[in-house]
């Protein structure tokens, strides 16, 4: 069944009717490149942590609240935070940046555990505590090597090209069953990382994040819209899929984010649709009656083009009674 689309229609989040969900996924490229030159630079590193805290009550950190690695190393909030409440189970939590105590490379590390060394000795000690998922960047001090901002450019436009297609792989992997992703139903958006000195002396990593955000529907609610908005099909109702995607775009003038209850969309071109045959219901249907008059009930169900009835053992005359023993 091939339908022929050009309509507007509205999705809900989750929704019965027509229901989609908001994906997304990030990566990051880093490519090495030879400085041009060398400055003198003392920086200290940042990054977001994740504060827990496992009281019944909201605990607030003040400006300059420490966060220490298990190395020891010490990161400061530089605004105060509330972290709500919670339980051992299910911890309040808040996102906060922190800020290297001094400057260095040394700081520049990788996800870590935070404890905070003000509640030593209190049983907050146990009860507030931190986590990163992604490195702390920026922390540098001494001469470093720097690249001309032509040659930056360059590359960061090479990164992103190298990235987009990483992305879409990403994002596909993520679709869960029984949903699709429309062309045109995905954004990708960079933002420069910034270049810090290579381990490799004389180099410097440059580095470009990407975020790929993508619509997902679920198949069978959209085969349904797709095929309600199409006069002429006389569609009833029935179990539909979409077979494929790609003769089909979506417009819309912005996709919506993770939070959007609903949204409007345009579709257009062609969808190749095909039914979805409900073994229980077509179980159901001929449950107790004969050959022939189970020949006569599957013309009711137009997902149905050719269907070969075997009864066994040879001698019956008549299926089953129980739906359940009977096998399509």
């Amino acid at each position: 069944l091939s339908a022929t689309v050009q309509s507007s229609f509205t999705a809900n989040q989750n929704g019965p009717d027509l229901s989609f969900k908001v994906i997304t996924a990030e990566k990051v490229a880093t490519q090495s490149v030879k400085g041009s030159g060398t400055k003198t630079v003392s920086s200290s590193a940042s990054g977001p942590i994740t504060i827990y805290n496992t009281q019944a009550k909201p605990q607030t950190l003040i400006t300059k609240t420490r966060f220490a690695t298990t190395a020891g190393l010490i990161f400061r909030i530089r605004a105060s935070v509330t972290v709500p409440a919670g339980t051992a189970a299910k911890p309040g939590s808040v996102v906060a940046t922190v800020y290297a105590d001094q400057p260095g490379s040394t700081y520049n590390v990788g996800p870590s555990s935070f404890t905070v060394p003000g509640f030593a000795g209190t049983p907050q000690a146990d009860q507030v505590y931190a986590r990163s998922t992604a490195t702390m960047s920026g922390g540098a001090s001494g001469t470093v090597p720097v690249i001309d901002a032509v040659t930056e450019a360059q590359t960061r436009r090479t990164l992103a090209n190298a990235l987009g297609p990483d992305l879409l792989k990403s994002i596909q992997s993520q679709i869960p069953a029984g949903y699709i992703l429309l062309p045109n139903a995905a954004t990708t958006t960079f933002r420069e990382a910034t270049s810090q000195p290579s381990s490799t002396s004389g180099m410097v990593d440059v580095k470009e994040q990407g975020t790929i955000t993508a619509v997902i529907f679920l198949n069978a609610t959209l085969a349904k819209a797709i095929a309600q908005s199409v006069p002429g099909l006389a569609y009833q109702g029935e179990p539909l899929m979409i077979a494929s995607t790609t003769s089909l775009a979506l417009a819309v003038t912005t996709l919506p984010d993770a939070a959007a209850s609903s949204f409007t969309f345009t579709l257009s071109g062609t969808a190749p649709l095909i039914y979805t045959v409900d073994t229980a219901r077509i179980a159901a249907a001929v449950a107790g009656k004969t050959r022939s008059a189970a020949e006569v009930a599957l013309t009711n169900y137009p997902e149905i083009s050719r269907a070969i009835i075997i009864l066994r053992p040879f001698w019956k005359q008549t299926f089953p009674e129980d739906p359940s023993s009977i096998t399509v």
